[in-house]
């Protein structure tokens, strides 16, 4: 098991409910407070959604880059330069209230800190871009287990060969996430999160994962890999990422995201994402 899985062990029973149980204003508070770990099944009902916050020089680019492709990267909320908090995070602070975040400077990681404020730059940008851990509720709901929630470690994220379309200086890979369902319930998977087109909707592709250029499901590039049980078939999502693989590329002067499945749990109901 990797290092981050390690961290990530998984949680007792009661404490595992505990945090299923909190608020939103709860886990943000414990985030503040110094709790490190991956938000999956944590505050049960409240959305939960990635971060992509850049100078604003750049802000054009990315907003253009989230309008041409918005599978991966669904736009929930903008935060102006400066701002810290607004509707989705109310008595907030986007720099402390996330779990974990990376730190880009041209490109290349260079921190990975559990507040940004020693970052923070008045002319910064937040984007909060809708995340797949909001749909994992109703898959669980209509009697789907989820894999890395079972086995207590973060989702796999991989890279494709699938190309995003540019948007000024943004460019860059489709990332995706992977959920390993039984045959049988693919159909029920697709229909379920077809309904949430906010947070990525239904899956980009079912199968073999060579048709996204991905050779070793045991090797993600963001997260950690799962157990896959016989009879279970690998179905990806569109992942919110993908804006953080564009910045690796792309390689701006600045870029902050969330350390992959460390979320911004917002105020925001998963509910409020659901289209008849």
């Amino acid at each position: 098991m990797s290092a981050a899985a390690q961290n990530n062990r998984r949680l007792a029973p009661r404490q595992s409910a505990e945090r299923a149980g909190w608020t939103a204003a709860q886990a943000r508070a414990a985030f503040r407070d110094g709790l490190c770990e991956q938000t999956s099944g944590m505050a049960y009902g409240h959305a939960q959604a990635n971060l992509i916050i850049v100078p604003k020089a750049l802000a054009f680019d990315v907003l253009l880059f989230t309008q041409r492709n918005p599978k991966p990267c669904p736009v929930l909320g903008v935060l102006d330069a400066g701002e810290t908090a607004g509707p989705l995070l109310v008595d907030g602070d986007i720099r402390t209230d996330v779990p974990r975040y990376v730190v880009y400077e041209n490109g290349e990681k260079v921190d990975e800190p559990t507040d940004i404020r020693a970052w923070w730059r008045n002319d910064l940008v937040t984007f909060i871009v809708g995340c797949s851990f909001t749909f994992e509720a109703a898959l669980r709901a209509g009697g789907i287990a989820i894999g890395h929630i079972d086995q207590g470690v973060n989702v796999p994220m991989y890279r494709t060969t699938r190309r995003c379309a540019s948007a000024g200086s943004m460019t860059g890979p489709l990332v995706v996430s992977m959920r390993a369902i039984p045959s049988s319930q693919i159909a029920d998977a697709v229909r379920i999160t077809s309904r949430y087109p906010a947070v990525h909707g239904a899956p980009v592709h079912v199968g073999n994962p060579a048709e996204l250029g991905i050779h070793d499901l045991q090797r993600p590039d963001f997260g950690d890999p799962v157990i896959i049980p016989e009879s279970h078939i690998p179905v990806f999502w569109a992942c919110g990422v993908t804006p953080q693989a564009a910045v690796m590329e792309t390689r701006p002067e600045l870029a902050i995201g969330h350390a992959p499945g460390h979320m911004l749990i917002t105020d925001a109901r998963d509910s409020d994402y659901l289209v008849p």
